[in-house]
């Protein structure tokens, strides 16, 4: 089934997540998403957070970087969490942004070696299986979780570059696109994770999470400019959802038929009245109903 969520980003302090989170659920918004940047704040205690001060509200964290994170430490607390709120927290892995990993002495020379190692690790550790991996990166001696969760959880891998989303599709369980993502890059990521897929001899689900900026109001548009520069976005990455609700509601469309599963808002990163934002995108949600 499609979704819409929201995304808190850290460039808002963390002593306003629960206010977000409270009110995205009031408003019948089905989904909140946090970050975890270097050096802002913790994608796991900000998620927990935002669990602990909603009732319905399902909390995504995208993503947690895998070089700063042993594949252990993450299957607990994943587990940890979904025993406490189960069905309702969604995780997603990534490389991380590599000058980042580089500044606390975590990079990697090949991502795509750690994401092969790490991701199927980490689906193993949380299916209460026995581990062992002595790979390049990842090194697991008898390693079983005694408290794994009780029901399925699905691992997301962020992917932009034709190899890692191809390598998404071999080994998680689906995708998170960042902001960026146009329909049509969307459509064809997803070609490129199905042919992962094939090659792997994977069947079944495999879900698309697309991050989408988006504004709301006659200036939206010119709004938003300012946000594409921020980010270092050129040509076709400068695409947001903007104007109306009707407007944001066809933009969100668009996404959908091509093939996201679920679709988070990001606003502006100095979003001047975030409540109102977060009312806006509610009244899409409801429009997508």
């Amino acid at each position: 089934m499609a979704s819409l969520g929201i995304i808190f980003q850290p460039s808002f302090p963390p002593e306003r997540l629960r206010g977000v989170a409270q009110r995205a659920e009031a408003a019948g918004i089905e989904e909140l998403w946090v970050f975890e940047d270097c050096f802002r704040e913790s994608g796991i205690a900000a998620l927990v957070a935002a669990l602990a001060a909603t009732e319905r509200l399902r909390i995504g964290v995208g993503i947690l970087p895998m070089p700063l994170r042993n594949v252990a430490i993450t299957a607990m607390e994943l587990a940890t969490i979904d025993r406490l709120f189960p069905g309702r927290a969604r995780f997603g892995v990534g490389h991380g942004v590599l000058d980042w990993m580089g500044q606390v002495g975590r990079r990697v020379a090949s991502p795509l070696t750690l994401m092969r190692e790490y991701v199927p690790a980490l689906r193993a550790l949380l299916a209460g299986e026995e581990v062992s991996v002595d790979g390049r990166y990842v090194h697991l001696d008898r390693v079983r979780l005694s408290w794994p969760p009780q029901g399925r959880v699905p691992v997301l891998a962020a992917g932009e570059g034709p190899k890692t989303l191809a390598l998404t599709g071999e080994v998680a369980d689906g995708t998170v696109l960042t902001t960026g993502t146009s329909p049509a890059m969307t459509r064809d990521a997803l070609q490129r994770i199905r042919d992962g897929r094939d090659a792997a001899g994977r069947d079944g689900e495999h879900e698309v999470v697309v991050f989408v900026n988006a504004g709301f109001g006659p200036t939206a548009a010119t709004d938003m400019e300012a946000e594409f520069d921020r980010w270092g976005f050129e040509g076709e990455r400068r695409v947001a959802a903007t104007g109306d609700h009707d407007e944001v509601a066809s933009v969100v469309r668009e996404f959908l038929e091509a093939g996201a599963g679920t679709v988070l808002l990001q606003s502006r990163s100095e979003e001047p009245d975030l409540d109102a934002w977060i009312d806006d995108a509610g009244a899409v949600a409801a429009r997508l109903r």
